[in-house]
């Protein structure tokens, strides 16, 4: 499939039996998801956008959600040693794949009406085999154009503020606002970055005020909808990111579309993204610098690469985003 044939969402809701929703069997290559919609083309035309060279880092460090919203792993431990007193080499103990800036993969969830991405039986998501794995997006890196969509920009303007401790869900609308003033469209292939402050929000508050948040449950994002699914993939978004925990909001809004086929997700959208679409979530990433950078420059795109680390068979992995403008 290429961008100019792709199906509409509604039209992939028109699919038989267990490919109903999905993307399965679409893409030329099974396990790569919607980082394919960024081809050749688009590599090259991204490759237009830096004129500057100024270069941004989109990862925060390993630890920098110590603690954080995740109640899961141990804190990582680096650890450096010496084998004589010339030599040094170091390691990670207990490194959680997404535990700061991340990139999730398509094993990270499965549907609890269809299963797996690409029809990926649940045995075969085990450590060691490469379907769906991250490293498919390792061997050939997802590069192409970012665009970043600042909402806290445009709330800022108005004067108002994302009330981030209730963990505000973002409408829709929201989104459409800011590209809309931004004059930006977008085009198969984008990966879309949505900067709302919640890093720098929560990164800014005490060690016991992170723990109250991580038991309040509550994290800012995008509400849960039809309609940006629709917009996410009727775009062609090779990756949606956000510097949020979930890029959705959480708990999910009471009204989700979303209740009765997700279930063990309190109705989330991942499952719809990741095991359906295919198409992988950024999250927790560092998008402060850049956005401020380019309100400066009132220009709101960048060359984007993501380059997972090559682990065969992992869920996910840090971003190691980088963005050039």
């Amino acid at each position: 499939m290429t961008t100019h044939d792709r199906p509409s969402r509604a039209e992939l809701h028109d699919r038989p039996g267990p490919l109903r929703g999905t993307s399965w069997e679409l893409f030329d290559d099974p396990w790569r998801g919607t980082p394919s919609f960024a081809d050749e083309q688009a590599v090259v035309a991204a490759a237009g956008l830096v004129q500057l060279g100024e270069t941004f880092g989109l990862d925060y460090p390993i630890d920098a959600f110590t603690p954080g919203m995740s109640t899961a792993g141990k804190p990582v431990e680096h650890v450096i040693y010496a084998n004589h007193p010339a030599h040094r080499d170091d390691c990670l103990n207990s490194f959680y794949l997404q535990s700061s800036s991340q990139i999730d993969g398509l094993r990270h969830r499965r549907a609890d009406d269809v299963g797996f991405y690409a029809g990926i039986a649940d045995e075969q998501v085990v450590p060691g085999t490469e379907e769906i794995g991250i490293q498919v997006w390792a061997d050939r890196p997802i590069v192409t154009r970012g665009v970043l969509v600042d909402i806290a920009g445009l709330l800022a303007r108005r004067e108002e503020v994302l009330d981030h401790e209730a963990g505000e869900p973002i409408p829709f609308d929201y989104i459409d606002q800011a590209l809309t003033a931004q004059a930006v469209e977008l085009r198969p292939g984008d990966i879309v970055m949505l900067h709302t402050g919640w890093c720098e929000w929560f990164l800014g508050l005490t060690i016991e005020q992170k723990l109250a948040q991580q038991a309040l449950g509550r994290a800012t994002g995008i509400a849960q909808s039809q309609e940006v699914l629709d917009w996410a993939w009727d775009n062609g978004l090779a990756l949606l990111a956000a510097d949020t925990f979930a890029v959705e909001c959480l708990p999910p809004v009471p009204d989700s579309p979303f209740l009765q086929s997700a279930p063990n997700d309190r109705g989330m959208m991942h499952q719809e993204f990741l095991a359906k679409l295919g198409m992988p979530l950024g999250e927790l990433w560092r998008l402060g610098p850049l956005a401020h950078r380019m309100d400066q420059l009132q220009r709101w795109e960048a060359f984007l690469s993501v380059k997972p680390l090559n682990i065969t068979g992992a869920t996910g992995s840090p971003a190691n985003a980088v963005a050039i403008i």
